[in-house]
C-alpha cells in the first residue's frame, strides 16, 4: 500500500519504536532496519506506590511542562511506569520477547507476547508492544486490534494514539488519522513531528482558513 506522505514511513517507524517502549531519546535516533538500537528491559516488579495516582500526577505535569527538556523527563517517567511488569513470569517472557526482536525473530516475539497477554491481560505494554510488532509486519488489522486493547485500559496512552494515527494515515483515512493525532497531542503536547502532521492533515481534511 502506497505511503501518502513523503516522510510518513520514517515517522511511523520512529513512533512505533516509541510505542514499543523506547525512551524518547532513543526513539528520536531511529536507524534503518537491522541497525536499530535494542529495546530496554522493563523493571521486574511494580513499586509499592499508587500507580494510578502517580500517573495522574505525571500526566498533569506533562501538560504543564514549561519546556521540552522538562516534558521529556516527565514522559520518560510515564514510560517507565508503563513498562513495569506485573510478575516475575511476565518479566521473563518480556525479556525473551525483547531478545527475539533483537535477533529479528519477530514471529517468536509475538508468540511470547501472546503468552504474556494470556497470563496478564491487564499488562498494557504487552498489548502495545505486540501492536508495534504487528505494525512492523504491515499487519494493520491485528495492530489496530491491540491498540484498541491498550486504549480501553489507558485512554491517555499517547504512544498508542500516535500509532493509531500512523496506521490511519498510511491506509489513507486522513480524517481518523487527524483525530488520533489530535488526541495524542491533547495528552502529550510535546510529541515530536506530530504537530507538523496535524497541520498538514488539517489543511487537507478541513481546508485552509480563509
Amino acid at each position: 500500500m502506497a505511503v501518502r506522505f513523503p516522510f510518513a514511513r520514517t515517522l511511523c517507524l520512529a513512533l512505533a519504536l516509541a510505542a514499543a517502549g523506547l525512551t524518547p531519546a532513543v526513539a528520536q535516533q531511529v536507524e534503518p532496519p537491522g541497525k536499530q538500537k535494542k529495546l530496554p528491559e522493563a523493571p521486574a516488579k511494580l513499586p509499592k506506590v499508587d500507580r494510578g495516582k502517580n500517573l495522574d500526577f505525571l500526566f498533569g505535569a506533562l501538560k504543564a511542562a514549561p519546556d521540552e527538556a522538562s516534558a521529556k523527563h516527565v514522559e520518560a517517567r510515564i514510560w517507565a511506569i508503563w513498562l513495569q511488569t506485573p510478575s516475575d513470569t511476565a518479566a521473563l517472557l518480556m525479556s525473551r520477547a525483547k531478545t527475539a526482536v533483537d535477533a529479528k525473530k519477530v514471529d517468536v516475539a509475538i508468540k511470547l507476547l501472546d503468552s504474556v497477554i494470556k497470563l496478564r491481560p491487564d499488562y498494557i505494554e504487552a498489548w502495545n508492544r505486540r501492536a508495534t510488532l504487528y505494525y512492523m509486519q504491515n499487519d494493520y488489522g491485528r495492530s489496530l486490534a491491540d491498540i484498541q486493547q491498550v486504549l480501553v485500559r489507558e485512554p491517555r496512552h499517547f504512544g498508542a494514539l500516535a500509532g493509531l494515527g500512523m496506521i490511519m494515515q498510511e491506509v489513507g483515512d486522513e480524517k481518523r488519522a487527524l483525530d488520533a493525532y489530535r488526541k495524542a497531542l491533547a495528552v502529550n503536547p510535546h510529541l515530536e513531528k506530530i504537530p507538523d502532521q496535524v497541520k498538514a492533515l488539517t489543511e487537507k481534511v478541513e481546508g485552509r482558513d480563509i
